[in-house]
Formats: C-alpha cells, sequence, structure tokens
C-alpha cells in the first residue's frame, strides 16, 4: 500500500487577494506531482480557499488518514500554518510533518528552535524533488540528509546543503488532476474558471525589499513556448479553464521566447483570458509587439511602480525611473489592457506630503487600479537592517502589505494606516467620477471591481466612509442599485 499525503494550505486571510479571486496553490499542484510521480498517494486540500476553519482542518485529517502532512508559509500565514502541524500531530503523533515556502526557506532555524515538536522537517527553496526524496529516505529508515531541508534531532538543528536548482522546468509533473475546480473563480468574470500557471522561475533584479528574488537566488529559467501553451490548451480543454494567472515574476524576461509565447497564444485562439505582471521596462521594450499582447488574450497587466520618490526606488533598487513607469502604463492603457500598478510606503522618513505625492504620481501614471501599501520588513529581506530600529509589530499575521509594521519618524502607524487609505479612497474616487470616459470593456471591469473592494475588501469599510457627490451617485447606480444584481 502507498503512503499517502495530505498537503493543506493554511487558512489565513487579510482581504487582499481574496477580493480579486480565489487562488490555487501552484506550488502544491507541482509537489502533488512530483509525489504522484514518486508512487505517493496525494490530496491536496486548499483550506484557505474554502473559508474552512482548524476544526474542519482536524477532521478532514482524521478522515484521509495520512502518513505524512504537509503545508507551506509566507510570511503573515506562517502562524496558521504551524497550527495546521500542531493539530495533525494532536490527530496521529507518528504523522510526518513537511513545513515549505518563502519564510521558512530562510528562516528555518528560528522555526525549529521555537516549533520543533510540530515541525519535523522544513524544505528549503523548491520542493519538487526534494519532498519525494526525503519522504523515501524517512520511509525506509534512512538518514533523511538530501539537499535542500533543515531539522532538528537530538537537541541540534541541522541543515543540509542548497539543493541546485530545477533545470528543465518542462519536465516538472503538475498534479491539476487533484484540484477541486469549482473552487476557484476570478471575480470580475462571472462563472469563470480560474488556474494559477507559471512560465518561467526567478527574477535577476535585486530590489531590497522583495522575498521572490531572494528564494529563486537572482536567477531565471523558462519554460519552452510549446510546453507552456500547450498546457494552457489542456486546461482550457480539459477542465475549462478560461482565466489564468501567470504566476511569474517576469514571464517577458527573455523576448524572443515570449513573443514565441504570445505568437502560440494568437494561433491557437483559446477561449481563456490572461492575468500577468511584469516589469516596467520589459512594457518600454515591447512597446513594438504590445498589440500581440492584447490578440494573445492579456486581460489585465501589474507593474510595479513602488515609489514617488527616485531616492527611493533608488533605495530599492528597482532599476527605474520615475518617467518610465509613465510610459508603460501609457502604454498598456493605449492598449486596452487593465493596467495595475503599486505604491510601497511606510518607510521611516515617510511623511503625510510624500504619501500624497505618492497619490499624485499615481494621478499622473493614470493606471485603472492602483494600491498604495505598508512595507513588509521580512525578516531575511537586504533592507531589513535599515527598517529593524522602527519596527513596532512583531506578530508575523500582520506582516501582509496592509497592517503598518514599521513606525516612521513624523508618524504613527495609526496616522501612516489613516494616510495610506485616504490615498486609495482619493486615488480610487477619482477614477470612478471618469466612469463614463471608459470605453465599454474598462467600464464594466471597473464596476466589478469597485462591487469587490466595497463588499469583500479590506478596504471595505473605508471605500464607504465620505464619497463625492458624483461618486455617491455612481455607486447608488451601478454597485447598490438594481444594477448590482446584475
Amino acid at each position: 500500500m502507498s503512503k499517502k499525503v495530505l498537503l493543506i494550505t493554511p487558512p489565513y486571510h487579510c482581504g487582499v487577494l481574496e477580493s480579486a479571486g480565489t487562488w490555487m496553490p501552484l506550488g502544491m499542484v507541482y509537489v502533488a506531482g512530483g509525489l504522484q510521480k514518486a508512487g505517493y498517494e496525494v490530496s491536496i486540500y486548499d483550506a484557505m480557499s474554502k473559508y474552512h476553519t482548524f476544526d474542519d482542518i482536524k477532521k478532514r485529517i482524521k478522515d484521509f488518514n495520512p502518513d505524512t502532512v504537509g503545508t507551506a508559509a509566507y510570511t503573515s500565514s506562517l502562524c496558521d500554518a504551524i497550527a495546521v502541524l500542531r493539530i495533525a500531530r494532536e490527530v496521529n503523533p507518528g504523522i510526518i510533518t513537511l513545513l515549505g515556502g518563502i519564510h521558512p526557506t530562510f528562516c528555518w532555524e528560528e522555526i525549529l528552535q521555537k516549533e520543533r515538536n510540530a515541525v519535523d522537517y522544513i524544505i528549503r527553496g523548491e520542493g519538487e524533488i526534494t519532498t519525494p526524496e526525503l519522504l523515501s529516505r524517512v520511509f525506509a529508515g534512512e538518514s533523511p540528509d538530501v539537499p535542500g531541508i533543515a531539522y532538528a534531532r537530538d537537541g541540534k538543528i541541522i541543515c543540509t546543503k542548497e539543493r541546485p536548482l530545477i533545470s528543465n522546468l518542462d519536465a516538472m509533473p503538475a498534479a491539476w488532476n487533484l484540484i477541486d475546480w469549482k473552487d476557484y473563480t476570478f471575480k470580475t468574470k462571472k462563472n469563470s474558471t480560474l488556474a494559477v500557471v507559471s512560465s518561467s522561475r526567478g527574477c535577476t533584479q535585486k530590489c531590497t525589499f522583495c522575498s521572490q528574488r531572494l528564494f529563486w537566488r537572482e536567477k531565471w529559467r523558462g519554460r519552452s513556448p510549446e510546453n507552456f501553451v500547450s498546457e494552457l490548451e489542456y486546461l482550457n480543454s480539459t477542465y475549462g479553464v478560461d482565466v489564468a494567472m501567470i504566476a511569474d515574476e517576469t514571464p517577458t524576461y527573455d523576448r524572443k521566447r515570449w513573443e514565441e509565447i504570445l505568437d502560440l497564444l494568437i494561433e491557437k485562439e483559446l477561449d481563456l483570458e490572461l492575468l500577468m505582471e511584469t516589469r516596467v521596462d520589459d512594457i518600454l521594450r515591447d512597446k513594438d509587439i504590445i498589440d500581440k499582447y492584447k490578440k494573445a488574450g492579456i486581460l489585465h497587466i501589474y507593474v510595479g511602480a513602488e515609489s514617488a520618490s527616485q531616492e527611493t526606488l533608488d533605495r530599492y533598487q528597482k532599476n527605474i525611473r520615475i518617467e518610465q513607469s509613465r510610459e508603460a502604463i501609457g502604454i498598456i492603457n493605449k492598449t486596452g489592457i487593465i493596467s495595475e500598478t503599486s505604491f510601497v510606503l511606510g518607510m521611516p522618513d515617510e511623511t503625510p506630503e510624500s504619501i500624497e505625492a505618492a497619490r499624485k504620481l499615481a494621478q499622473y501614471y493614470d493606471p485603472d487600479l492602483a494600491f498604495f501599501l505598508a512595507i513588509a520588513p521580512w525578516p531575511y529581506s537586504d533592507i531589513y537592517p535599515e527598517l529593524a530600529p522602527f519596527i513596532e509589530e512583531f506578530d508575523y499575521s500582520k506582516y501582509n502589505l496592509i497592517e503598518p509594521i514599521v513606525r516612521p519618524v513624523n508618524m504613527t502607524r495609526e496616522e501612516l494606516n489613516k494616510h495610506l487609505l485616504r490615498a486609495f479612497r482619493d486615488f480610487y474616487m477619482g477614477k470612478l467620477e471618469k466612469i463614463e470616459e471608459m470605453s465599454d470593456f474598462k467600464k464594466n471591469y471597473m464596476i466589478e471591481v469597485t462591487r469587490l473592494l466595497i463588499n469583500d475588501s479590506y478596504l471595505s469599510n473605508q471605500m464607504k466612509g465620505e464619497m463625492p457627490p458624483d461618486v455617491k451617485k455612481f455607486i447608488e447606480k451601478y454597485i447598490t442599485g438594481p444594477e448590482s444584481s446584475r
């Protein structure tokens, strides 16, 4: 009888990502694929997307009766991830518990010092090869010392050597058969089926506040265009996926490869829309082929502007100029694709005036959507030493880019939060006042986004505050009136 592995998402929520859609745990899809290939019986239980409780999780563990329970965490979901493993240990003290993800990859020592009774093994970095290799040794009673793990044994914490990055992403199996597809939808598109996909891994940039480029070791690897597009075709025809979010940090990194992907998508004419993020400079590079983005089904593009101050951009090592962001967003807008950007604010020298400058710059850039975020001092990031003296909140569950963690010199955290929310409100209300000037596509999209922000996000209470009369009239017409039941 094959061993059973249950992969569980921690039931963490903060009202950000959930407002736009329900997103499958792509990392678990790949780890499960590796485990299935190795002969394990695997189940993915997305307790987060199902909005299940810890009691629900306990029941699922009892019912499935796994030999191994694994979960993954970023910084803000760490506490809930460890709680999942504690529950598994309560159900069966003999269950092998695994913890992976970005935060554990770097903070394994802190976790094992505090939680060694709940966490047997930490998977550092990519887990598709490490996890089945580790479990085969553990269940055979052999030494667990495969590359890419950390664990506690006999009062000592052991960290094995780093595992090389996976060289051939085309060969990685994905366990799409384990996905409960009815759970996943892009909320601005009624009755849609949403997938999260990956065409590449990595980022070669050096942004000091970022976690992804550290996780991928500042390297980039891409799947072949044929392999990636055939997967999209498979998901579309087999599971009815009609919206897919490309999870890559920079899917456009290799211009030749990216253009081949676009050409294949245009040729296939899939009934599929794509959401993506990329870099400002890649959009500028691709302005001569931006029409192909639209023809290939790109619906929504996020680019990170990050700051209104060139000095701060340079501190973040963003390697872009302010004017470049405006030009890139203008290119996206001209093509008719939804544009989105964000500003990471709340550095120690932040002031109400600098936040208002960011809001005005966002208005100048003119994206369809802009978010004003509080910098999260990931404890492993390059910028952490600069921020550490100003940190006032040490509960990791609040490190979610919403709740201010760092106190600026000239404001309290409460004041910072108030100014961030005001910046968002003023920017967004300005966009809504011009709703009738938009194309029908963007107008309808913004109506749906507004409905979600008002009813289903961390901004909902603030969005219901004081509004200009014209915007109130818009809300009553499209959101709270008869139209909202369309």
